[in-house]
């Protein structure tokens, strides 16, 4: 009886082990922080050709990283041989006497690199910028001021005449040949300037400091007309932040910048406007003033008779492609994109010597190609399918061929992967040249003729190659990723998966990262790293962003992580597209059912112990999930997150939950759904985040704190919107800790904890 027993108790501790996971060490966090971005790039050599075409059109130099260190390499045309462009050991030597410091070949690291000719370079290291000779190696110093000697807040007209600028927020002109600078306005102050415009980054320090100012103006090419705008900020509120950061100061710093909300009416606007040089008259384009989200797109035509560009209105529910007349600010509207739920924006090339213009549309339900005829506004389509084209890459107007990048038309390939595409003006001779099945990113040359193609897949390294541009014929293999030493370390790619949505039939993508020491006889937890933002997507398509990505480091924790990208999110159709419409509280419902396939699928993954952690909107996805779906996730870590969607900045949530506000924003704001708060909550925010402001995060705290709700905290008083160097090993222990110990239920054993 007595051995029955314990042959019970062996049994059962074998049933139980299968569950568990070893004990956290350590050991493990260093494995961890062994696949941060910086400390994996060590592992990787070879990785892309980013080239960097030769103005003599004779070739390309790309940098990269190799197991003798940073290495440079040229490839010629005709010929397609890669050689070193350079010997690193004698230039290193030569810019060690020239710099008065040790450099060799393996840290020769060099920015800016620029042929001058066939053997003479000039570069930049560490902000200084020299010269060198291929054929001597001497190396001498160029002074900043040559390189760059293009004067503040002054541009000179085509014809090197005239040149404007701004003085006390008013417009001015004045002759290159001398003479005093005349007034073209007199009534611009402070909040109501000329020729400027507002920075996203234009951060005030206290509180009465003026803004920066920045001009903007743009001359016609014939230099009889200056096209600006006027800045208007007179109701325009400001957002507030306190700086703790100045270790100098012992009370904070206020610091404040223009940024509305959503709904808001009091914001800044900007008033497009043309001045006449010879008349000194000033003409408004007849548009409503434009949020300063909102940019002026305008430009001038190749004759300068007339203003051309796009106008996205308020609610981002239609695009206008419109024409203006400089002389009388009348605007002609050339073509409409029209939406029910949001446009979200459209690539678009004038070829005023053809009389068309390109431009993508969705109006068939998919992205397509479109040509626009410019004296008529007849609309006529170039593709047509099932497939979204991406962006318009080039126009080669002599040869009469479009090139550009699509997904989702090539069979057995994932709708992610981006192809390049050539196509005739007239709509014929469709072609795909890149026929591999992978994601392809590439780079055309300057003449047309050539273009660098570097493909790979979340489970193919990059392979780097020099193709012809008209036929897209294989013509060398430049390069190609090295990762053995990755490898060594135990890493393995990423299991890319496939589910099915919530509407039971469209198939979603996502991929799975395993710790090293994964065992398919354990059950792990498994972690959602989400971002439901609907201007992107989180499937890694390429072998970079399968690498470089925080979901290894957390992996190796002992726990499976996942990303996927449900209905709602971008790159495929617009009614793919438009199941986020008003409905952002709702992006993890095809989460949810795919970590149950996931389960149905794998005995490794355990559905009953589920985290899910994100940053800016994927932080507001990561609170959401324990009020939305508590009965799915269990512990969140949320990160720098838009609580509240009336908190945001005012273009993402208007495009996203529609304009003007309603009760949408309410019903899925996590402040309002704080009651509902199930599992375990950790939120964290930078104290001057500038983009997501703390205060939503404030704003939530004190409604948990109101329902009763248990959560943990954590400010970085110092850091913005992402977390620098100084602060991010911090987070990332924080987060992993969180889930050792909610989800492993163990006790965290790195050095924040001793």
């Amino acid at each position: 009886m007595k051995n029955f027993i314990l042959s019970l108790a062996g049994l059962y501790s074998l049933l139980a082990g299968s569950s568990a996971t070893c004990q956290i060490t350590k050991a493990d966090y260093t494995r961890a922080e062994s696949f941060y971005r910086k400390n994996i790039s060590k592992k990787i050599f070879h990785l892309e050709v980013q080239p960097h075409w030769l103005t003599d059109g004779s070739g390309f130099w790309y940098q990269t990283n190799t197991r003798e260190g940073e290495q440079y390499y040229k490839v010629s045309i005709p010929g397609y041989q890669r050689t070193l462009a350079f010997d690193h050991q004698k230039l290193a030597q030569a810019l060690a006497g020239v710099a008065g410091k040790t450099i060799t070949a393996q840290s020769l690291s060099i920015k800016d690199l620029e042929w001058k000719s066939a053997t003479q370079i000039i570069f930049q290291v560490e902000s200084k910028w020299y010269q060198a000779d291929l054929q001597t190696y001497q190396i001498a110093s160029i002074p900043a001021t040559s390189k760059n000697s293009k004067e503040e807040n002054r541009i000179t007209s085509p014809d090197g005449n005239w040149v404007t600028f701004t003085k006390d927020h008013n417009m001015y002109l004045q002759s290159t040949k001398g003479g005093e600078p005349i007034a073209l306005t007199k009534d611009g102050y402070d909040n109501y300037a000329y020729g400027e415009y507002l920075s996203w980054d234009d951060i005030l320090v206290g509180e009465c400091q003026a803004r920066p100012v920045h001009l903007t103006a743009s001359w016609s090419p014939d230099s009889k007309k200056i096209m600006t705008q006027v800045l208007d900020v007179r109701n325009a509120r400001k957002m507030h932040l306190l700086d703790w950061s100045v270790d100098s100061l012992y009370r904070p710093r206020v610091l404040s910048y223009y940024r509305g909300s959503p709904g808001d009416t009091n914001i800044v606007h900007m008033i497009p406007v043309v001045f006449d040089v010879a008349t000194r008259k000033m003409v408004k384009v007849a548009v409503p003033p434009l949020p300063y989200f909102i940019w002026n797109s305008l430009r001038w035509s190749q004759k300068g008779d007339y203003l051309y560009g796009l106008y996205h209105h308020r609610g981002y529910k239609q695009m206008d492609v419109i024409k203006v007349d400089p002389a009388t600010g009348k605007v002609t509207l050339m073509w409409a994109e029209i939406n029910e739920t949001f446009v979200e924006g459209m690539d678009f090339r004038l070829l005023e010597e053809k009389g068309f213009a390109l431009l993508t549309s969705e109006r068939t339900g998919w992205n397509q190609l479109y040509k626009l005829d410019w004296t008529t506004g007849k609309l006529s389509a170039l593709t047509k399918g099932a497939f979204v084209v991406k962006q318009i890459v080039e126009v080669d107007e002599k040869q009469k061929l479009i090139y550009f990048t699509a997904a989702g038309k090539e069979k057995g390939a994932n709708p992610y992967f981006d192809f390049l595409y050539q196509i005739s003006f007239d709509g014929n001779n469709l072609k795909l040249l890149t026929p591999e099945i992978a994601h392809h990113e590439v780079v055309l040359s300057p003449e047309k003729n050539f273009f660098v193609d570097n493909y790979s897949s979340a489970t193919q390294p990059t392979v780097s190659v020099l193709r012809d541009l008209h036929t897209g014929n294989l013509l060398s293999r430049i390069d190609s990723a090295d990762i053995k030493d990755l490898l060594a370390t135990g890493w393995y790619f990423p299991e890319v998966f496939e589910a099915v949505a919530r509407d039971g039939k469209t198939p979603i993508y996502g991929a799975m990262w395993k710790p090293t020491h994964f065992n398919k006889k354990t059950q792990y937890p498994i972690i959602d790293y989400s971002y439901t933002g609907p201007q992107t997507n989180v499937f890694p398509n390429s072998f970079k962003k399968a690498v470089f990505t925080w979901n290894q480091p957390l992996a190796e924790m002992g726990f499976i992580v996942m990303s996927v990208d449900g209905l709602g999110s971008a790159g495929r159709s617009k009614a793919f597209h438009n199941w986020s419409y008003r409905k952002l509280g709702y992006g993890l419902a095809d989460h949810v059912l795919a970590i149950q396939q996931l389960g149905q699928r794998y005995k490794w993954v355990d559905t009953s112990r589920v985290g899910i952690f994100g940053h800016s909107a994927g932080g507001y996805d990561a609170a959401h999930a324990l009020m939305q779906f508590p009965e799915c996730y269990k512990v969140a870590v949320s990160q720098s997150a838009d609580h509240d969607h009336r908190m945001e900045k005012d273009w993402w949530p208007e495009m996203y939950m529609g304009w003007p506000v309603d009760s949408a924003y309410h019903q899925q704001s996590n402040v309002t759904m704080a009651p509902r708060l199930k599992g375990k909550l950790l939120l964290i925010h930078g104290g001057i985040d500038e983009n997501v402001n703390p205060s939503a995060t404030f704003k939530l705290s004190e409604a948990l704190i109101k329902a009763n709700k248990n959560f943990d905290l954590l400010i970085i008083p110092s850091a913005h919107h992402g977390y620098p160097e100084a602060y991010s090993r911090y987070v990332d222990h924080k987060r992993w800790n969180f889930f050792i110990h909610h989800l492993l239920h163990q006790e965290p054993k790195d050095d924040i904890n001793e």
